[in-house]
């Protein structure tokens, strides 16, 4: 009997979908490289100084830490999180020139001078004296923030086993040192008066800062890791778990939205935070490891995005009003050729963190996500969402029906694969008026690899995941993806980027997980700082040559006792530069995976020299918004947002 047209065509398209998607592949493969000379004209460019930082004398330096029983044979895997870093100006002279780090092998919250800032005051480790403790609970990040508006820079660290605990600046106490802070606990708990922490088992590993209700106050996202459970124990009980699927995971610590709600009086005043139901619950319980937010449709409410490991990432349009945070799912469209995987919101990659920024100066913001994209081993791919709306009013349009207005273009500007990705920042380097990109890598070092292991896991069934004892074992001496080392992309001329990790000197092969950034000297030179996993952080001060010209503003909002003022949360500025490009950026409250960078808005200038006209835009101390166009000399430029934006004297 002949074969009918209709069946034959339907036959005949997945044998054509095939071809056409290998003939896709294979002009990809086939893209040309950036040739020897071209590589060493573009590493030119920058030059970065490696330094060592400061850190408090005597602290022990552990490589591993103690786990709940259940996940003895997999204590290195679980051990592989926990080095953070922060730069601001946490000693208030105007720039910033501090570091806030935790370091995994001593456990401790370290506070530190920028180095090369002088030796303004003694490194030193701070504790949560006076609030309840015990031995299972071991700190993952730090995040500067002006939690109580008082105009002081206070630090709130979360942690594996308990609720965050915020370290709020006292006045008056002179240098910094372990007595100029007050702890207090972001969430209220019962004293039980033994000294011992009863309260929520949180394990955090990101956290958000920033006005969700618009309401002119720092609200603080907290997303976890694990669900709340003795992870860090010895002697806990057998109730922990993993992740119950590699590519759709929902049953994970989850989020926790805390809204500011006041400030009680006193010498230090200790501000107080409500949880909200604020996102469905069907989208809160991933196993997030980056947060990261950006108002992306101009009504100055930031949305947020999820990096979640295991499952989908998720974009939150943020539909708040003052006094009620409420976040609304939305999704990305699946062309005929895109995979589900690169569509976003259905994504089944392994989510490490989230950065924001401008990076085809197109006034918008797009998004980088670092993921896992190991060749060879578990290769999938980073993201690179670059905004497709034609403006902010488009953007409000597509995000008001459920439709996130991003593609992924990572393939297409080279910026796919790299290694066990984690945090990312984007920054202007050379001043050009071009973001690149410093991403962190690796896993576990150690000198027997275990990739054959963790692929045959890859491969099993999800209902034997939910059990640590189906794992394979992950201790010491086990190295997955351990001797990767940090990612540097720089645009090309062609619009793609280049890895210039090797050519720069950044390429130490050890584990790195946080990342900062921030013009420490003032002089208009981004530098960084990177977090090692068991290995010592380091600082990259930025020595690279003929920086173009460079606009930065330090913004506030008023602050009483004679202070600066209070970091402008959510505040966004747009330039247009002399090749006519428009550039947005954002004060940053705090996201990503474990890094955050320094308050400052920032712009290369490339080689123009005169003015250049910016837009600002913010929130009042009463959710007031506000719009004013300025005309700016390059440098720097301090203002204290009102109902008008009114520069002030920096010193």
């Amino acid at each position: 009997m002949p074969t009918h047209p209709v069946g034959l065509l339907r036959r005949l398209i997945p044998i054509a979908f095939v071809l056409v998607l290998a003939a896709a592949l294979f002009i990809v493969a086939q893209r040309p490289q950036a040739s020897a000379e071209e590589v060493a004209a573009m590493a030119s460019r920058f030059r970065f100084t490696e330094l060592p930082i400061a850190l408090p004398a005597n602290l022990p330096e552990r490589t591993v830490r103690p786990v709940n029983p259940e996940y003895e044979e997999i204590r290195s895997w679980i051990s592989s999180v926990g080095a953070g870093i922060a730069i601001n100006d946490l000693a208030g002279s105007g720039v910033a020139q501090d570091l806030c780090l935790v370091d995994t092998r001593s456990d401790a919250v370290i506070v530190t001078p920028i180095p090369g800032t002088g030796d303004r005051y003694p490194p030193f480790v701070l504790e949560p004296r006076q609030l309840p403790t015990n031995d299972a609970i071991a700190p993952m990040g730090c995040v500067p923030g002006d939690f109580n508006q008082d105009g002081r820079m206070d630090l709130l660290v979360y942690y594996w086993g308990r609720t965050p605990v915020l370290f709020l600046r006292r006045s008056g106490t002179g240098p910094l040192g372990p007595d100029a802070y007050q702890p207090a606990e972001l969430v209220p708990q019962q004293d039980f008066g033994d000294g011992r922490y009863h309260g929520p088992l949180w394990n955090t590993n990101a956290v958000a800062v920033a006005d969700f209700d618009g309401d002119g106050h720092p609200d603080v996202g907290v997303f976890n890791y694990f669900p709340d459970s003795e992870v860090l124990n010895p002697n806990g009980q057998p109730n922990v778990h993993m992740n119950h699927s590699l590519s759709r995971a929902e049953n994970g610590g989850g989020a926790h939205i805390l809204r500011w709600n006041s400030v009680d009086t006193g010498q230090v005043p200790v501000p107080r935070y409500e949880e909200q139901i604020a996102i469905a619950p069907s989208v809160a319980t991933g196993w997030t490891l980056g947060a990261g937010s950006a108002d992306l449709d101009g009504d100055l409410l930031p949305e947020l995005y999820l990096a979640n490991d295991f499952g989908h990432d998720h974009l939150l349009h943020n539909v708040s009003t003052p006094g009620q945070i409420r976040f609304e799912v939305t999704t990305g469209r699946r062309g005929p050729l895109t995979p589900k995987s690169m569509v976003l919101g259905q994504d089944s990659f392994k989510g490490m963190g989230i950065d924001f920024g401008d990076l085809d100066s197109d006034g918008q913001f797009d998004m980088f996500v670092s993921n896992i994209t190991t060749e060879w081993g578990l290769e999938e791919s980073n993201f690179v969402w670059m905004n497709n709306a034609d403006d902010q009013q488009d953007a409000r349009k597509k995000l008001s029906e459920g439709i996130a207005p991003f593609e992924n273009k990572a393939a297409a500007l080279d910026m796919a694969w790299v290694g066990w990705g984690w945090d990312a920042k984007m920054a202007d380097f050379d001043n050009s008026g071009n973001l690149s990109i410093v991403q962190t890598t690796g896993f576990i070092k150690g000198t027997i690899n275990r990739w054959s292991w963790l692929q045959e896991l890859a491969m099993s069934n999800d209902l034997m995941l939910r059990n640590p004892i189906m794992w394979p074992k992950v201790e010491p001496g086990d190295d997955i993806a351990g001797g990767q080392s940090l990612a540097f992309w720089a645009r090309q001329p062609n619009g793609r980027f280049l890895n210039l990790s090797a050519e720069l000197g950044l390429d130490v092969p050890i584990p790195t997980r946080g990342v900062a950034v921030a013009d420490t000297t003032g002089r208009g030179a981004q530098d960084f700082a990177v977090a090692r996993q068991w290995g010592a952080p380091v600082f990259y001060r930025n020595d690279s040559p003929d920086r173009g010209g460079f606009i930065g503003l330090r913004l506030y909002r008023p602050a009483g006792d004679g202070v600066a003022g209070s970091p402008a949360y959510g505040a966004q500025v747009s330039i247009t530069d002399a090749d006519g490009r428009t550039h947005i950026a954002q004060l940053d409250g705090g996201g990503g995976h474990s890094g955050k960078r320094s308050f400052d808005v920032y712009f290369g200038l490339g080689q123009a020299d005169g003015p250049v006209r910016a837009t600002l835009s913010w929130r009042d101390l009463n959710g007031v918004r506000h719009n004013q166009s300025l005309t700016l000399t390059q440098g720097w430029h301090d203002f204290v947002l009102t109902d008008v934006a009114r520069e002030v004297d920096a010193g």
